[in-house]
């Protein structure tokens, strides 16, 4: 654990909506974790700063460029010696959180990990939108699985050990159109991914391709435009 230090600062939450999921924010000036282990999935990005890093045996180094993935029961451990700093955030992944992700990618298990640090800008930024949008209570609950389902599924696609499990179903102009039908005479409804995908072929990853090769945005920012467009003919209208 991080040594006492008044200047560290940490946070620890579950996420209301996705059972067996957990979000850790920390500010360290001082800090070492032992070799350990989770029964969780740990996805971890930094912010500032950095820490040594040793998973799967090979030593390396977290830092603003570098993406942690960490495969549950995965002896890990972890030390600040060349940094005055390591400000960053995590996501743990127990088993139900695990499941519950495979499910929305349409895989039959979700996959390990033979790389613990990734240098993947645009994942990285995945990660930290996701994290911050958990974090925030304003931010409604599609746009939150929407981040969720696409940084999840890339990160398989990318790296996980069978990424090829991830099959997309065919971008089809006729399921577009019926989903966005549905999203036209519903936009008033609390609706979520698994309505919108429901009665198709498409998994939740799918769905968001969908959208962005259809109509060239995700199923949140075209459902946030209908309600902008319907606000303004109601205004236009008084």
């Amino acid at each position: 654990m991080p040594r006492t230090d008044a200047n560290n600062t940490t946070r620890y939450w579950l996420d209301r909506r996705t059972p067996g999921l957990s979000l850790f924010s920390a500010d360290f000036t001082t800090h070492e974790y032992p070799t350990h282990t989770h029964d969780a999935l740990l996805v971890a990005v930094t912010e500032a700063g950095g820490s040594e890093i040793k998973a799967g045996g090979v030593p390396d180094e977290a830092h603003s460029e570098a993406l942690l993935v960490v495969n549950p029961s995965e002896p890990h451990s972890s030390r600040m010696k060349g940094s005055h700093r390591w400000r960053y955030r995590s996501f743990y992944l127990e088993p139900a959180a695990l499941e519950d992700v495979t499910r929305g990618l349409g895989i039959r298990e979700f996959p390990t990990f033979s790389r613990s640090i990734v240098h993947d800008r645009d994942l990285i930024n995945d990660f930290l939108r996701l994290h911050r949008a958990l974090d925030d209570a304003k931010t409604d609950q599609l746009r939150q699985r929407e981040l969720l389902v696409g940084a999840f599924g890339r990160l398989v696609r990318r790296y996980g050990s069978n990424s090829g499990a991830l099959s997309l179903a065919a971008r089809d102009q006729v399921i577009l159109t019926s989903i966005t039908d549905l999203m036209h005479d519903r936009y008033s409804e609390r609706l979520m991914l698994q309505d919108l995908a429901s009665g198709t072929s498409l998994t939740q990853f799918q769905l968001i391709g969908l959208f962005r090769r259809g109509v060239g945005m995700t199923p949140h920012a075209y459902l946030t435009q209908i309600r902008l467009d319907a606000a303004r003919k109601q205004l236009a209208r008084q």
